[in-house]
């Protein structure tokens, strides 16, 4: 389910066949546009040579890769 619709265009990283943030200071970007929209907690999490965004949603623990220059929840 892709979550947030703006396009990234930030340098990313393809780490086991996941596109990633390539540096923590673009993850940590997008980490605070996401956290607006879901109105929750968002961090950073190093993954292999790239960065993912993290957070609990619903009581749920989520992860959010790029996909198609789209956020993308991981599970």
């Amino acid at each position: 389910m892709t979550i947030f619709a703006a396009p990234v265009f930030d340098a990313t990283v393809i780490y086991e066949g996941n596109e990633l943030f390539k540096g923590q200071g673009a993850a940590r970007g997008w980490a605070e546009k996401l956290a607006k929209e879901l109105e929750c907690e968002i961090g950073v999490e190093k993954i292999g040579t790239g960065w993912v965004l993290t957070g609990t949603v619903d009581g749920e623990a989520c992860k959010w890769s790029i996909v198609g220059q789209r956020l993308k929840r991981m599970d």
